[in-house]
């Protein structure tokens, strides 16, 4: 066998390997990057369906407190910003306006407790039953795609993967933060 013909099959036999390194590596990333989009696409749906609930809830304890109209306009408002941010994608946007409506909930629940008769009414209760279910979803939702976002970031910083994502033109995802100090405080619950 001559030298040439030898160099040859070690050279094929590199090529090989490292294109089925290449298509591994590529069909891995895409994996991944599908994660986290459907990881984001679930928090959409259930985040939407919230924003729905959100005006009925508010609409229900309208009737009995008229009088609390700035609170009905902050909750108008922090909705509009979240849904436009939920539009466009912006998962910062979404963490900040999500801060806002978890901020406003309280005080909501705080004009429910003025009126015994709000309380009392079974739309009322079953919004709030709804949208506490929907909660604890989103929370699971937001476990699940930040961890698919961490998995997607480090993915495409390791070496040699990163020579692939580049390629890929991968770019990094943020995370589903709290960005509201008051939401990292302590619950304080007075009897």
């Amino acid at each position: 066998m001559s030298a040439g013909l030898v160099i040859g099959a070690i050279a094929g036999v590199v090529v090989i390997i490292l294109l089925i390194w290449f298509i591994s590596t590529w069909n891995r990333l895409v994996r991944l990057e599908e994660n986290v989009n459907k990881s984001w696409a679930d928090i959409d749906v259930l985040l939407k369906q919230r924003y729905d609930m959100i005006p009925n809830l508010v609409n229900t304890v309208k009737g009995y407190a008229t009088h609390e109209k700035d609170i009905f306009e902050q909750f108008a408002l922090a909705r509009q910003t979240a849904a436009g941010a939920l539009a466009s994608g912006d998962v910062r946007g979404v963490g900040a306006a999500e801060g806002t409506i978890a901020a406003l909930m309280p005080r909501i629940n705080m004009v429910a407790e003025q009126y015994p008769e709000l309380k009392a009414d079974s739309s009322f209760v079953n919004l709030q039953n709804q949208l506490v279910s929907i909660e604890n979803q989103v929370s699971d939702r937001r476990e699940f795609y930040n961890s698919s976002a961490t998995n997607w970031n480090a993915a495409i910083q390791m070496i040699p993967t990163s020579i692939v994502a580049g390629m890929k033109k991968a770019v990094r995802r943020d995370l589903f933060e709290v960005t509201d100090p008051v939401q990292r405080e302590a619950v304080k619950v007075e009897f």
